[in-house]
């Protein structure tokens, strides 16, 4: 691994999840060959569907969000990408969505046909790319059933437990939230007020305790799981 990068990727708290988490000493030196560190603000784009996809990426820090236009012109979230999820299409020419940030976030990105070069010449680091793509296809699929719930309560319920899961904090640990109440009603379709409504109620209700803007301790999962169903 070139010298000027250990700093950076022994800091990188995603790297335990990430594509980089389980390759070879070679194969980390040719991803880190043609990797460079990217960050998104809030609101900013990755890449938008349609585009030619020139780069994927590991996400770093932050949360993203996976959009979809719909028949009649609007966006739809379809998914969010938390660190350590890979962000971008492989083998193909176009981007199939829109992916931006919905709290500041930190990449690693890549360009993706060199990105398949090397995948060609480490079969294993392919192997394991597909096992993380296949696991973060399967968690953006998780987000669909979770906006079909008609009740603003049972997605903001569910909406903390996806995040409580994603950053495993220990049981009954307060954690930090990734999202600010109005990037949670983005993500959710819901107005913040509505969104802060709900989190107020679940913390008079013993479901959650509320600590500062964004810390949140799970006191009651069970409960908060059947307001989610």
């Amino acid at each position: 691994m070139p010298s000027e990068l250990q700093p950076r990727c022994a800091a990188c708290a995603a790297r335990g999840m990430a594509l980089c988490g389980g390759l070879s000493e070679a194969e980390l030196a040719a991803l880190h060959h043609i990797g460079r560190r990217r960050r998104l603000s809030a609101g900013q784009t990755f890449g938008w569907i349609g585009d030619p996809a020139s780069s994927c990426a590991n996400l770093v820090s932050g949360v993203l969000k996976v959009s979809r236009e719909e028949a009649d012109g609007s966006a739809q979230i379809v998914g969010l990408l938390y660190p350590g999820d890979f962000v971008g299409t492989l083998f193909a020419e176009r981007s199939a969505d829109t992916i931006a940030a919905l709290s500041d976030a930190d990449l690693c990105v890549y360009p993706r046909l060199a990105l398949e070069e090397i995948l060609a010449r480490h079969p294993a680091a392919g192997r394991l790319l597909l096992r993380r793509t296949l696991a973060t296809l399967g968690e953006v699929r998780r987000w669909m059933p979770m906006l079909a719930r008609a009740r603003a309560e049972a997605r903001v319920a569910a909406l903390l437990l996806d995040m409580a899961r994603r950053y495993e904090p220990d049981a009954g640990e307060v954690f930090r939230l990734p999202l600010s109440r109005g990037a949670m009603a983005e993500a959710l379709g819901l107005a913040v007020e509505t969104v802060s409504r709900h989190m107020t109620a679940f913390q008079q209700d013993g479901l959650i305790a509320l600590s500062g803007l964004r810390g949140v301790r799970l006191l009651d999962r069970t409960r908060l799981a059947l307001i989610a169903d």
